[in-house]
């Protein structure tokens, strides 16, 4: 019997039940301690850890390839088969690139996948009762998209920090949505903690041997589409996914190399490997939300040990880019999660593979809409086509627009000004902070020249990352 059917069988027999009755009141020292714990702010039940009972540090569940396999028959007819098409960015960086393009489920998501396996698993008395689970935003829409689908009632806990377009797709996909927790650790304590309250199956968005199953079927798809893979590269956060799909190409193509890719502001594979075991990892706020996982999953990181190649981690700035480059060049809308393969290796990190044939795993397109305008800037800003300046010119007639118009015959773009006249000491200048975008590098310094041939004073901010 394979570790999945075995999983099956133990939550078909498991009861999850209600909290046990506080002490009787003939314990005096019971109820004296459980109303200090209330006086301080917290309860016994606060207190107690509820655990997730499929996923044991000690005895941690590694997935199979006919978990895979059999995940890949159940859910086919109710996911996506996502095009791998060769990327217009192959002929740039000298790379033959694919682009397994997850985002076009019909969540945005490849959370699907395992999210639909892990209900259609479910025995029928749990169905009947109903899931929990705590998301960032790419499982709770999965999960709740889904468990509508199948008739399936869905609770999804969010940190607060979630972005508000995934709460409320989950909430349109008829799921109760919970916003509490400040990160992913307090989210998931909160949901253990109701699942326990009320009976519902709680399933974890990352770590649960079903969810990494289901998103194993995404690595048989690629292999099926795409020939003789020098790499894989899989964005990282929980695990599961990496997980999945390595367990499903390195049965297929075992000299395929797996990489893993994750942000600088979440590392929190890179700290496991360090530590030789998950570790919690404080995340800071991310251009790659999806990824922000304070802590892998032990099954997930289990798994993925003995087949990973390659741990990457990237800086904000090329994560930005590269959601850039695939607006611009591949027309795909994506988050940063989905955009930090690309962005691996327009960082150079993965120049070992230049003449090569890589596949990057696009897997999430669920960007908010104001992140979406401040990561198209901010890329800009990094490759050097955003610029930011201070010029000092005469305060008299004419001394703003001969700058103005020495922009405009260069063909720069000015997106926004401003003066300044009260901190300077010179009565008759003007200093003028401009932020103006050029076509590229190139035309970028073609600008910075002109001006400093033309004034004595201008001062240019930092210099631009991706060049």
């Amino acid at each position: 019997m394979s570790q999945t059917a075995a999983i099956t069988s133990q939550l078909a027999a498991t009861t999850i039940t209600h909290t046990e009755k506080k002490q009787k009141e003939n314990k005096p020292e019971a109820e004296k301690n459980s109303t200090e714990m209330m006086s301080n702010g917290g309860t016994a039940e606060q207190e107690q850890e509820f655990v997730d009972p499929f996923c044991n540090a000690d005895n941690p569940q590694i997935i199979t390839f006919q978990d895979v396999t059999s995940a890949a028959f159940k859910i086919k007819k109710g996911i996506e088969y996502t095009p791998c098409p060769r990327s217009h960015l192959s002929e740039m960086i000298d790379m033959d690139i694919y682009l397994k393009k997850e985002f076009l489920q019909f969540t945005g998501s490849f959370k699907e996948r395992g999210a639909r396996y892990a209900l259609l698993m479910l025995t029928d008395e749990l169905k009947k009762k109903g899931v929990i689970s705590a998301s960032l935003g790419n499982h709770a829409q999965g999960l709740s998209y889904h468990g509508w689908k199948l008739g399936i009632p869905v609770t999804v806990v969010m940190p607060c920090k979630a972005s508000l377009m995934k709460i409320q797709k989950c909430r349109n996909y008829h799921a109760t949505v919970v916003v509490q927790g400040v990160d992913m650790c307090e989210a998931k304590k909160i949901a253990l903690r109701m699942a326990h309250e009320t009976g519902l199956t709680y399933i974890n968005g990352y770590d649960h041997p079903h969810i990494m199953a289901g998103q194993g079927t995404i690595g048989l798809e690629i292999v099926e589409q795409v020939s003789d893979i020098d790499a894989v590269v899989v964005p990282v956060g929980g695990g599961g996914l990496i997980a999945g799909v390595a367990t499903a190409i390195k049965s297929l193509s075992p000299q395929t190399k797996i990489i893993g890719v994750e942000s600088e502001k979440c590392p929190s594979f890179t700290k496991a490997l360090e530590n030789k075991a998950p570790i919690y990892t404080p995340n800071n706020a991310t251009l790659a939300d999806g990824l922000a996982v304070p802590q892998v999953g032990y099954n997930a990181f289990a798994t993925t040990i003995p087949l990973l190649d390659k741990m990457i981690v990237v800086k904000e700035e090329w994560i930005a880019l590269a959601i850039l480059r695939l607006v611009e060049l591949e027309k795909c809308v994506v988050e940063g999660a989905g955009a930090s393969g690309l962005a691996a290796i327009l960082a150079g990190h993965l120049d070992e593979f230049k003449g090569k044939r890589v596949v990057l795993l696009v897997c999430g397109g669920n960007i908010d809409t104001t992140m979406f305008g401040r990561c198209l800037e901010r890329g800009m800003a990094a490759e050097g086509r955003l610029q930011r300046f201070t010029v000092r010119v005469s305060d008299g007639p004419g001394g703003v627009s001969k700058l103005c118009n020495l922009l405009a015959n260069l063909g720069v773009s000015i997106k926004d000004i401003m003066h300044e006249r009260a901190f300077i000491r010179d009565v008759n200048s003007v200093e003028v902070k401009v932020i103006c975008e050029t076509r590229d590098w190139v035309h970028s310094q073609e600008m910075r020249k002109a001006l400093q041939e033309t004034y004595a004073e201008v001062y240019f901010y930092e210099m631009p990352m991706a060049i």
